[in-house]
């Protein structure tokens, strides 16, 4: 399923929501796995995990890679990027794979879902299980007090920005996204609050899509948050198989048992 040419609108979520089969049972939920050739165990992980799950459908929701810097990636089918899109689509066969973009694969597009299998998600995006309506989202649009990022966002998700950067060499991009990635993690390791998602935002959005339950990644902070009477946002883990210790969880939904945060490998 080819990607939008925009985002939705908040305010639009409440009138396109996501179908479901009735007989779906179980869902599942990740994000920021910041996939890379330099991180072979989580991208093992992954596949694993991919492989292994009984769920009827698996949500990834933004920044599956570390860097995306155009499809033109997938030309080397030897390539990392071409190879994770190629085992996707392979499992896309036997289980319904969505993805959604994040902050760091947002230059994802047609070739990527053709090539991947995965059902492309607009962010947001709302979806009814078991008499409840839920809202996905990445996250990192609702992070008002990044305002550096938020300019950046704003100028980067435009057509013009994105034809000039794709219109630069290979080489030159993958130079470009390595600078941006070492000056992010600057920034975070020198900010005394990392930003967190607007509490009246997100209120906001769920009450625009008329959903209790706002299920979102990008801050790499799991927790269940309350918002107001019956309305919460439930931050999703991020994956790093390398980290001291390991982090990598899976959101599950499902009809016999509601939300349970299960890490991997206990969620096989």
């Amino acid at each position: 399923m080819l990607p939008p040419d925009a985002p939705a609108l908040p305010s639009a979520a409440a009138d396109h929501v996501l179908p479901l089969p009735a007989d779906w049972q179980r869902l599942e939920f990740i994000s920021d796995l910041h996939l890379q050739a330099d991180a072979p165990h989580t991208a093992q992980a992954w596949l694993d995990y991919l492989t292994q799950t009984r769920a009827d459908a698996v949500f990834m929701l933004g920044d599956l890679f570390e860097v995306w810097i155009g499809d033109d990636v997938l030309d080397d089918p030897q390539s990392f990027e071409a190879q994770c899109c190629a085992r996707m689509r392979a499992i896309a066969e036997h289980r319904a794979l969505f993805f959604m973009q994040g902050n760091r694969d947002f230059l994802t597009g047609a070739k990527f879902a053709e090539r991947s299998g995965c059902t492309w998600l607009p962010d947001p995006t709302c979806f009814e299980f078991a008499g409840q309506r839920y809202l996905l989202s990445h996250g990192d649009a609702l992070c008002l007090d990044d305002t550096d990022y938020q300019r950046f966002r704003a100028l980067a998700r435009t057509a013009a920005w994105q034809q000039a950067f794709l219109q630069q060499p290979l080489e030159t991009r993958r130079a470009q996204a390595r600078g941006m990635r070492e000056q992010s993690s600057s920034h975070q390791r020198t900010a005394l609050v990392y930003a967190e998602l607007d509490s009246q935002a997100s209120l906001d959005w769920l009450q625009a899509a008329r959903a209790t339950t706002l299920i979102h990644g990008h801050t790499h902070r799991p927790a269940d948050h309350e918002l107001a009477p019956g309305m919460r946002r439930i931050v999703l883990s991020d994956w790093d198989l390398d980290a001291t210790p390991p982090r990598a969880e899976v959101l599950r939904l499902s009809r016999a048992q509601g939300l349970q945060r299960l890490r991997w490998p206990d969620a096989a």
